[in-house]
């Protein structure tokens, strides 16, 4: 694990996503199981919302780990 993702900072990393790193980097943040955040995220979809919108927003705000 690099010393941004110890340090707090919310960024995609290179190893361990899936489609594009999103779940897995708020699981690094906050100190959750990346496998909970996938769940949890899928599991919302069921629910109306815009929670696809935010992934992909998510997708291209927060910056991949170098």
């Amino acid at each position: 694990m690099s010393t941004a993702m110890r340090g707090g900072a919310l960024v995609r990393p290179r190893y361990g996503r899936m489609i594009a790193g999103v779940c897995a980097a708020l699981a690094h943040r906050f100190g959750w199981s990346p496998k909970t955040v996938r769940i949890a995220f899928v599991l919302s979809c069921l629910l109306p919302g815009p929670q696809f919108l935010l992934y992909v927003a998510m997708w291209i705000i927060i910056p991949k780990e170098r």
